[in-house]
């Protein structure tokens, strides 16, 4: 029954952080209307200074009938990156987990932080190698950006929130099949 009770608490905490975080990051992504919010340009920015430094010649341009941003080489557009490529999902995702989860919140004011910042450098990347991948192997966009890209980005994620629950409760994966929790 203990265990009842812990698991449903877990649930109700994280499905309160998570809807909540998703409620106010909903309002400030519809106050930008049809324009694409900070956040969304910023990655797109890095992730054209990336390319430049590997040798593309990359510019990013304000999509004019969309919330998106285009990169572009030699005035072709290669990718547009939308409000849902800039990591900030999955990182409500993550931070609803981790204070769900519970621990220290000594422990939780620096994960919190360093994992977002894994979770956004892990997502730059991700959007640099699919412009690679779109302005070289188009036809496997698709597969990357659908499929290959969303298992990565999930599997940092969880690799993190398995960090986080040996941090703070001392919990292995090996524990977890097992039943032996320390």
């Amino acid at each position: 029954m203990r265990d009842t009770k812990k698991a449903v608490l877990f649930l109700v905490v994280f499905v309160s952080i998570y809807v909540g975080l998703n409620i106010l990051y909903g309002l400030w992504i519809s106050s930008y209307q049809n324009q694409p919010d900070p956040i969304t340009y910023s990655i797109t920015k890095q992730t054209s200074v990336i390319l430049n430094l590997m040798g593309e010649a990359t510019i990013i341009q304000p999509a004019l009938d969309k919330p998106s941003v285009n990169v572009l080489k030699h005035e072709r557009k290669i990718i547009g990156v939308y409000e849902g490529c800039n990591s900030i999902n999955v990182i409500i995702v993550f931070v609803a987990f981790i204070v769900a989860f519970k621990g220290s919140w000594k422990y939780v004011a620096w994960f919190i932080p360093l994992g977002s910042f894994i979770i956004y450098m892990a997502n730059l990347i991700r959007v640099a190698v699919l412009y690679l991948v779109a302005a070289y192997w188009s036809h496997y966009f698709y597969y990357f950006h659908k499929y290959l890209f969303t298992a990565f980005i999930y599997f940092i994620v969880f690799m993190l929130w398995l960090w986080w629950m040996k941090l703070s409760h001392g919990i292995t994966l090996k524990s977890l099949f097992s039943k032996t929790y320390p």
